[in-house]
Order: structure tokens, then sequence, then C-alpha cells
């Protein structure tokens, strides 16, 4: 993701300032996003009635909580808000908590910046579109049948380079070669690791694909 990007994404962040947990808010805050944090649920209400952020952290694990009662006011209100909850293995939720990622302690900055990036404003500069395949390059997210999935950033330089390419027949060692940056092409088992996974998010049925090809003894090709 870019800088730009970045400081277009706001962040509302509900949590308590311990010492023994980190906060992640200034690392957020030092890597360019927009964080709005308070303390309570309530605030949390408060500034919602006042602010549309991209997505909501509920620090459950700050605050001693399971997060269950947040999280479900928060449906109720906002339904179409994004939900990344934070708790300890200590401090799970028992009932069904509706959030739309998990996080359990500990886990790094990184995997957190991972998981707000699919909620991250696009500009639609890096947008591809080939039939009912859409693939945002800035984010890493491709949709398809209803489907949203944020993928590796070989994975979608992989469905790019079909795409620019559609309709023909991409030879295996030349996609690997191209995709993976090596001269060697010997082993290309990871190259179809990767096509099975963009089977399961584009075709309907990936055991029958009808959008990527195999072409036997040549490559593959995106059918569109």
């Amino acid at each position: 993701m870019t800088d730009k990007a970045k400081s277009k994404t706001r962040i509302l962040w509900t949590g308590k300032r311990r010492a023994d947990f980190p906060s992640f808010v200034p690392d957020l805050e030092a890597k360019g996003y927009r964080v709005t944090y308070v303390s309570t649920g309530k605030d949390a209400f408060d500034t919602l009635s006042k602010m549309n952020p991209d997505v909501m952290v509920v620090d459950a694990a700050s605050m001693r909580t399971t997060g269950s009662r947040i999280c479900k006011t928060v449906n109720a209100k906002y339904p179409t808000l994004p939900l990344i909850l934070i708790n300890t293995p200590s401090n799970l939720p028992t009932n069904e908590v509706k959030a739309d990622v998990q996080l359990v302690h500990p886990f790094t900055v990184r995997k957190l910046e991972n998981r707000i990036l699919p909620y991250a404003p696009s500009d639609g500069k890096n947008l591809l579109k080939a039939g009912p395949i859409q693939l945002d390059m800035e984010r890493q997210i491709i949709r398809c049948n209803k489907k949203e999935e944020h993928v590796t950033p070989r994975t979608a330089d992989l469905l790019k380079m079909l795409i620019d390419q559609k309709g023909k027949v991409i030879d295996r060692k030349k996609l690997f070669s191209k995709i993976w940056r090596t001269n060697y092409t010997e082993d290309t088992r990871s190259l179809d690791v990767h096509i099975n996974w963009l089977r399961k998010i584009i075709e309907k049925n990936p055991k029958k694909p009808k959008l990527l090809l195999t072409v036997r003894g040549k490559g593959y090709k995106l059918d569109l």
C-alpha cells in the first residue's frame, strides 16, 4: 500500500493504554494511518455518530473484556462497518462474535496491518477488470462471483499477467520466470499451487475451471 493510501485510511481504535499490552496505535500513526483513539465503548459510539471510519478496531485485550457487547452493538447500529477484534488466549468470547477479523495476542503490527489492508480505500487507479474478475493491485484484493479475497503480492502479480494477456496461452515457464523473477524454471510446482489458489477465488467450481484453463503441454490461459 502506498503512503498516500495509508493517509486516507481512517481507523477508529477502541482500547485502553496498558503497559502489559502493545497498543499498536503509535506504530500505525507512524506508518501514516489516520487513527482516532477512544478508551470506552461509549466514546466509540459518540465518535461513530460524527465520523465514518474505514475500519474499527476493538482492543478487548487492553480493556480486559471479551469485546462481545461492543461488537454486538456495532453490528446492530453500523452493520457495514468492518470490525477487527483483539483478544488474549485466556479471554476469548464464549459466544459467537460477529467480527470480520479476530486477532489473538501475540502478533506483530505487520500482521495487524495486513488485516487492515483489505478495508483501506482505493482510488481505483490500480483496478483491473476482466469479465467477472476485479483485481485491486493497490490493496491486493480479488473480487469475483460475490467473493472478495486479500491475496499475496505474488498471487496478485500472477493474476495481473493473466489479465494483461487474457485469451492467450502463456507458457508456464515464462509465467514462473516472470512472477518468481528467476531463470531457474525446472521446478514450477509453486506456480501450480498459486494457480489452484486463484481458481478457488475466481471459479464457481475450482475442480472444473471455466475461466483459468490449463493448456496441456503449454501453460495457462485466462479464457474471457
